[in-house]
């Protein structure tokens, strides 16, 4: 994690590039696994990441950095790459099919295309 002094005016251009506002320490920072190439201009210094306030013992599962909230389901499935549930992937296809999350997918989209709009 990388601490950012981003201006108020060009706060939704870092935003548009990835970066997240941490609102204890009041900076946006660039989430581990971003490139920070195109935030340099606007990185701290000498200023450490926040200490996380999660217990090591704490449940595995991705957080949403905007309200800092676990984000799980019934269907969620940690995707260790990263890619996209929605687009094809040979590697995730038969983790996500296992996992139910293909027939929940599946069931949603029968049911808003039988939505007349």
């Amino acid at each position: 994690m990388i601490m950012l002094k981003v201006p108020y005016a060009e706060k939704d251009e870092a935003k548009g590039l990835g970066a997240r506002w941490n609102k204890d320490s009041k900076l946006w920072y660039v989430p581990d696994g971003v490139d920070a190439a195109p935030f340099q201009r606007w990185v701290l210094k000498g200023v450490p990441p926040p200490a996380s306030g999660k217990p090591s013992g704490a449940p595995a599962g991705r957080v949403d950095s905007y309200v800092g909230k676990q984000v799980v389901g019934a269907r969620y499935v940690a995707l260790e790459h990263g890619c996209n549930p929605f687009a094809p992937c040979a590697e995730c296809g038969p983790k996500l099919a296992a996992s139910g999350w293909t027939d929940a997918r599946a069931e949603v989209l029968r049911i808003v295309g039988g939505l007349k709009t």
